[in-house]
């Protein structure tokens, strides 16, 4: 996956916006003013991208695909790296992005969720 399909991806989920807000190398996509990817634009190949994850599925991902690892900079706990170098399969690293998605989107309070 390139970082222009994983951006158009990202962008594609409703309410969703991008923005810089810690550098201009680190574009970020929030829903509801919470983050639920981020990547650096300026990594050489392979992209990576942070991703949100239910803590004991984060776990059994990290078992089964070489390339998913404890979020990098972020709460290993709750976030992964994916390096998309093509090892996980396209369909699981979308249905990951929408598992990050959803997540978030769920944990926004019910009047921001209703808004978007």
């Amino acid at each position: 996956m390139t970082l222009t399909e994983l951006r158009d991806y990202c962008l594609g989920k409703p309410g969703a916006v991008a923005d810089f807000p810690f550098d201009q190398e680190t574009l970020v996509f929030k829903i509801g003013g919470k983050m639920f990817a981020l990547t650096n634009i300026n990594r050489e190949d392979p992209p990576r991208v942070n991703l949100k994850c239910d803590p004991g599925l984060a776990e059994d991902l990290r078992q089964q695909f070489p390339g998913i690892l404890p979020g990098y900079h972020m709460n290993k706990r709750h976030w992964n790296t994916l390096i998309l170098d093509g090892t996980i399969p396209k369909e699981k690293v979308l249905w990951l992005i929408d598992h990050s998605f959803d997540l978030v989107f769920q944990g926004l309070p019910a009047a921001v969720r209703n808004d978007l």
